[in-house]
């Protein structure tokens, strides 16, 4: 017998059924503590239900097609039986018109076949049990389609994090109530999340697996002796890009847990792999959801091919010149961004995610500073969890200066705690061609003397250009007291106040000091 043609709609539990107060069913044969459950109603007066049977149904009978000698043969094993065979889920026994009680036979045979067997009292009608079935089945869906919403709205939130990746895997596991890894392109788990069928983490200890390095899996031999662990690495195999007829998807179970692992985006090489306790209608598109959002966020985003990218490495590292191999990376001009990461450190899985963001699998990671060299027509725009720097749009033979302007960029957006800044959004100044390192320690170490007072008045004699009365009148002192506070700062510093290059030079370090 094929496998049942069940549609979309989650199935209803039987132990539902039974518990309507107004049908009054009764189960009085077959096994009570399995999971039985529904997904359709049906009724048959056939002696052979079996052709007209999708699998699944509650079959209701009144006994119209039993004969008067029934229970004296094989009737009774022979119609049970085929439903059975049929793969039918349960069957309901109408009380009145034409039986008064269920036959002993009938009652034998459900218990002998392990077929659940319905009493349905008089005052029930098959077309009230079908609605009961029908509107339980109407709950389930709503219940079930608010389920997948509310899960894709919180992976799309996950996606937006810092730390996209791994958020989106701690949103998934939840939601599945299992575990969920992303294996990279060399079958090491890359990152994981969540707890195992049975309460823990599959082959770790009690803590979020989200934060184990990618090497230590196979060091520590989890694969050998976890059996979920080492199933659902075998079934990531099994998508793994390799050839035209390689699935994009597979299931299996282990140790009675559900597996199934998605091949993200093509021939990227990154696999997901879920595993749960169970498998409910909703948790397929929940994980292929994941499975999106984590192939933009560890896919190749770019015109050219990942091939024409190793072509131009290759042609840059036997010396060509970079305008020669750029248009093997696409045509226009380019940006250089700077990227830095408010949670410290930054991985490899954190800098692609970057770079996807930002439209580019052109990245590299130094240090605490992803660089990302990203086509001029794809504005950047500020990611959550990062402080970036853009430099100007920029040819190829440019780009080392657009790689300074990026890293000037990245220092002022730091600065002045701004989520991103573009090189050349304001006015050149000569502060611009400075690091702010080197400025910051320079503001420190002239100022040092002054103290808060006297930086003050320092600040507010140098804004109004000299000014005794005004700056008396901002700082509401007497006009004498500006003029020991300013003498008392030439003394200090050592220098002459009436010296334009020295105002000029406290002025910046006084702005410094500000930011």
């Amino acid at each position: 017998m094929p496998d049942p043609a069940v549609p979309p709609t989650p199935p209803v539990p039987l132990s539902a059924l039974l518990a309507r107060e107004d049908l009054g069913l009764r189960q009085i044969a077959g096994p009570t503590d399995t999971d039985t459950v529904i997904h359709w109603a049906h009724t048959s007066e056939m002696a052979d239900p079996y052709p007209y049977l999708l699998g699944g149904e509650l079959l209701l009978s009144a006994g119209v097609h039993i004969p008067e000698a029934a229970g004296s043969g094989t009737y009774f094993d022979d119609y049970v039986s085929r439903i059975v065979a049929a793969g039918g889920a349960a069957l309901g026994f109408g009380l009145a018109p034409v039986h008064d009680t269920v036959p002993r036979a009938l009652v034998e045979a459900c218990d002998s076949y392990r077929l659940p067997l319905l009493e349905v009292p008089p005052q029930t009608t098959f077309s009230g049990v079908a609605r009961a079935v029908w509107q339980l089945m109407a709950q389930a869906r709503h219940a079930e389609l608010r389920r997948v919403t509310e899960a894709q709205q919180g992976l799309a939130a996950a996606a937006s994090r810092p730390d996209p990746v791994r958020a989106v895997l701690r949103q998934l596991a939840q939601r599945v109530e299992g575990w969920a890894v992303l294996y990279g392109p060399e079958g090491a788990e890359v990152a994981s999340a969540g707890r195992g069928p049975r309460g823990g983490p599959v082959g770790r200890g009690p803590q979020d697996t989200a934060s184990g390095s990618p090497g230590q899996d196979r060091a520590a031999g989890h694969g050998s002796q976890d059996p979920v662990r080492a199933s659902l690495a075998a079934l990531a195999e099994v998508v793994r890009p390799s050839g035209p007829g390689t699935p994009t998807s597979a299931a299996d179970t282990a140790a009675g847990t559900h597996l199934a692992a998605y091949a993200l985006g093509a021939g990227q090489g990154f696999v997901l792999g879920v595993a749960a306790p169970r498998r409910d209608p909703g948790d397929h598109t929940i994980a292929s959801v994941a499975a999106v959002l984590l192939s933009l966020l560890t896919g190749e985003h770019q015109s050219g091919s990942g091939a024409d990218r190793s072509s131009a490495l290759v042609r840059l590292l036997l010396g060509a010149e970079p305008e020669a191999v750029a248009p093997l990376l696409g045509g226009g001009g380019w940006l250089v961004v700077h990227g830095s990461p408010d949670a410290q450190p930054c991985d490899p899985v954190a800098a692609s995610a970057l770079g996807a963001a930002l439209g580019s699998p052109l990245v590299d990671l130094a240090q605490d500073v992803v660089r990302v060299l990203v086509p001029a027509d794809r504005e950047p725009s500020p990611q959550p969890g990062w402080t970036l720097g853009v430099s100007a749009a920029a040819t190829a033979r440019d780009w080392p200066s657009a790689d300074a302007q990026a890293a000037r960029a990245l220092s002022r957006a730091r600065a002045t705690r701004t989520p991103l800044y573009r090189h050349g959004t304001h006015r050149p100044a000569l502060t611009d061609l400075l690091s702010p390192d080197e400025a910051d320690t320079h503001a420190r170490t002239l100022l040092a003397p002054l103290a808060t007072p006297l930086t003050e008045t320092l600040r507010s004699w140098l804004s109004l250009h000299g000014s005794w009365d005004r700056t008396a009148g901002a700082l509401s002192v007497h006009r004498n007291t500006v003029r020991q506070r300013i003498a008392r700062c030439a003394a200090l510093l050592g220098t002459d106040l009436d010296d334009p290059d020295v105002r000029m030079e406290l002025w910046f370090a006084l702005r410094r000091i500000e930011s």
